[in-house]
């Protein structure tokens, strides 16, 4: 069996690599990366390294060959340029006849008004019409997007949000690497969609807990889009991304990463990291 992860060298490709590492030869593992030598911790452990470009679809034909079980990890950048990036892989991977494709997307993809959707919609179409048996992981909110708010709070500011009573469900990048490594080694689940949402709660929830963590009582704003937006122009955020992360903030008031499953538990084998047991984790590494 030959498994590939894309987007090896990334937070969460990373830690997705370290979790098969422990149940795959090193040998039945390659990993496709835009910089190869980002990678040569993983080539001295006999994983085998090759070079793909999502905006080079000649590279993926290479990076693909022969590999049987594949992981795209949906990249970075604009919906324009994700959709793009996201098209080449699928039809290289279609090309390169693998037989299983996991695909790393959005809580509840095709339903959802999030901003980020309409990539994860467009791949998960894609990925649908070539056939090929594929595994949806359905990826709600990683803990670690909340390190510069919990950064800010430790440094002596409140916890800023526009996202009101909106749930969320967070869990830590390690369970989500977790869960899907065991989705790309497994070929005995009954379903081709995996909502991996963490417990639901609410930002008043969430600083609670971290007030919990840290011992102290950290002061909830709450705002409105455009107090929001100035609060993280002053923050020092790009004016470009201003509109990503108020979109987000209206994403999460309006419910799209409301989405309670089960699924996470069914696929890791346990219950999600308690969300205190989380930030105490993370607050740790700060």
């Amino acid at each position: 069996m030959k498994y590939l992860v894309t987007g090896a060298t990334g937070k969460l490709g990373s830690k997705i690599v370290d979790v098969l590492l422990k149940s795959v030869p090193a040998s039945e593992l390659a990993v496709s990366v835009r910089n190869p030598e980002k990678a040569e911790a993983l080539k001295a452990k006999g994983v085998d390294v090759r070079h793909g470009d999502f905006d080079k679809p000649e590279t993926l034909d290479e990076a693909f060959k022969g590999v049987e079980r594949l992981l795209i990890i949906s990249a970075d950048g604009d919906n324009d340029t994700r959709i793009r990036q996201h098209a080449n892989a699928v039809e290289a991977a279609e090309r390169a006849g693998v037989s299983f494709i996991a695909y790393t997307s959005l809580a509840d993809a095709t339903e959802s008004q999030n901003l980020m959707a309409p990539p994860h919609v467009e791949t998960e179409g894609a990925i649908e019409r070539t056939g090929i048996p594929h595994a949806f992981l359905r990826n709600n909110w990683y803990l670690e997007n909340e390190l510069g708010s919990i950064q800010g709070v430790l440094a002596g500011a409140p916890w800023v949000t526009a996202a009101r009573d909106g749930k969320v469900g967070w869990a830590l990048q390690e369970d989500y690497a977790e869960a899907i490594a065991n989705v790309l080694m497994a070929d005995d689940f009954e379903q081709d969609i995996f909502e991996l949402s963490g417990p639901l709660h609410t930002q008043a929830e969430l600083v609670e807990a971290l007030s919990e963590v840290l011992g102290r009582e950290v002061a909830l704003q709450e705002v409105s889009n455009d107090a929001y937006a100035g609060v993280m122009r002053g923050a020092g955020v790009p004016e470009g991304a201003i509109p990503i992360v108020v979109g987000i903030q209206d994403s999460i008031r309006n419910g799209s990463l409301e989405v309670e499953s089960n699924d996470f538990e069914l696929v890791l084998g346990r219950p999600v990291t308690p969300l205190k047991e989380a930030l105490q984790k993370l607050v740790s590494t700060l």
